[in-house]
């Protein structure tokens, strides 16, 4: 894992930005995951600036969602990726794969998302952002983690995030890629940045690997850069 700290959020969005561009000019119909949240927000509106840089091709797979509410929920990951990627880089729909929030089957929902991605696959570059219990997606903390799609219990933790605690109907579930599925990314991208992330951060950059700590699975894989924004270690 290659590791480097920025002074500020903006800085540390500003690299990550750079590398996904270099990334889609090199592969126009690259295949990239997109995380929702504040984590990626700025990095994903600096790509958007990048004029230098054609969108035509680009295919785009949904990381996650909260399960059990409306689609056009504004709170749901949908909404997020709609407006803050979708809309703003002309993903065409033809060119997006997403889980739906609340489906009939959910089981046969994550099979579809799996199914794309044996097809497809595997993702080119996979933007993430660690979870304040160490979570990536919704791979929660857990005596063992799933390596497919699947319907996931959220823990406390997840329920406290800004965009559920925001949520008049609150979600029951989740959906979310498998670990096996993400660390079958050619690159991945983790930003580490946010407040109250501190020990979490501490524990994840020491390099031990636990179930405990979804997020410490990514060093064992070959080529993912942790940008990190030192303001998660101020007190």
């Amino acid at each position: 894992m290659q590791i480097k700290y920025f002074e500020n959020y903006e800085a540390m969005s500003e690299e990550a930005s750079q590398q996904i561009a270099v990334k889609i000019a090199a592969k126009p119909d690259l295949l990239l995951c997109a995380a929702s949240g504040s984590s990626p927000l700025g990095t994903y509106k600096k790509l958007a600036e990048n004029n230098s840089i054609m969108f035509e091709q680009l295919r785009v797979i949904k990381l996650d969602e909260w399960g059990g509410i409306a689609m056009n929920n504004p709170n749901s990951c949908e909404s997020f990726l709609q407006e803050h990627v979708l809309k703003t880089l002309k993903i065409h729909p033809d060119r997006y794969i997403s889980f739906q929030t609340n489906p009939k089957d959910k089981e046969a929902e994550c099979r579809t998302v799996s199914a794309y991605l044996e097809n497809n696959g595997p993702i080119d570059l996979c933007v993430l952002g660690l979870g304040l219990n160490g979570h990536i997606a919704f791979n929660e903390p857990a005596d063992f983690l799933q390596p497919f799609a699947h319907v996931a219990k959220l823990s406390g933790t997840s329920m406290q995030h800004q965009m559920a605690s925001q949520m008049n109907e609150k979600p029951s579930f989740g959906l979310t890629l498998g670990m096996a599925e993400i660390l079958q990314s050619r690159k991945i991208i983790i930003a580490v940045t946010g407040s109250k992330k501190k020990e979490i951060a501490e524990d994840f950059l020491s390099g031990s690997i636990t179930t405990r700590l979804p997020a410490s699975f990514l060093w064992l894989h070959p080529n993912v850069e942790c940008l990190v924004n030192q303001a998660v270690f101020e007190d």
